[in-house]
């Protein structure tokens, strides 16, 4: 049997170490991960959470996109896997990736919001069906992507806000994405914090004013509310 390739998992992050130490663990379950971690300024733990559960830890001003770049720069594997910090990875979703790591393709998984509430499971569904529709997926859908491909599309944009979206509507332009038979999850904090309603609103507000051609850098300071535009807010 052909070995498994290895993939290189990277994770932005700014003040993220709760969600982190998590994540770590669920990525420490499979052997052929290397975990590169790339902080964004964090006043946290993150980073003394990084160097104990990673196997790669850099430093960058705090920009999302800029700190993803930096990260498969960084990495020394052909696949690579973008995670946000507030992601839960399952054994299944751990064997599904495995299982993708055959071809020079890219793509993404299917989301499961971490909330029980109802209303969750409607931007789930949502969410899911408008990233298969389009072939564009978010951040917290864990894109991965065959370095080969990734350099023909001059790497990952580095946006502090946008740069999941700008990177799938590249790498569809040259390559059909595959969606694994997994969920993976993301937290919903962010939907609970401000509301379902609002929040999806934000969101979709915040696209097409990227559609429209205003400024990734703009977006970025309604986005996070003039804070830095590092970490892993989803969009």
């Amino acid at each position: 049997m052909a070995a498994i390739p290895r993939a290189s998992v990277v994770v932005p992050v700014l003040n993220d170490a709760a969600a982190l130490r998590l994540l770590l663990a669920d990525l420490r379950r499979d052997e052929s991960l290397t975990v590169v971690v790339v902080d964004g300024g964090s006043s946290d733990d993150s980073v003394a959470v990084a160097k104990a559960g990673a196997d790669l830890v850099c430093e960058s001003p705090p920009n999302r996109g800029g700190q993803i770049r930096l990260g498969a720069d960084r990495a020394a594997d052909d696949w690579l896997w973008f995670l946000h910090a507030d992601t839960r990875i399952s054994p299944a979703a751990l064997a599904a990736f495995r299982n993708v790591r055959a071809g020079h393709r890219w793509g993404w998984f299917d989301v499961r919001l971490s909330g029980g509430a109802w209303p969750l499971r409607v931007v789930e569904a949502a969410m899911n069906r408008r990233a298969a529709a389009t072939g564009v997926a978010t951040g917290d859908q864990g894109i991965f992507v065959h370095r080969r491909l990734l350099d023909a599309v001059g790497g990952v944009p580095p946006l502090p806000l946008m740069e999941d979206v700008a990177l799938c509507k590249q790498l569809r332009r040259i390559a059909k994405p595959r969606r694994p038979n997994a969920r993976i999850e993301t937290s919903s904090r962010r939907w609970e914090r401000a509301g379902v309603a609002r929040t999806v609103c934000t969101m979709w507000e915040l696209r097409l004013r990227y559609f429209l051609g205003q400024p990734a850098e703009t977006l970025a300071a309604r986005y996070y509310g003039n804070g830095p535009a590092g970490g892993t807010g989803g969009t």
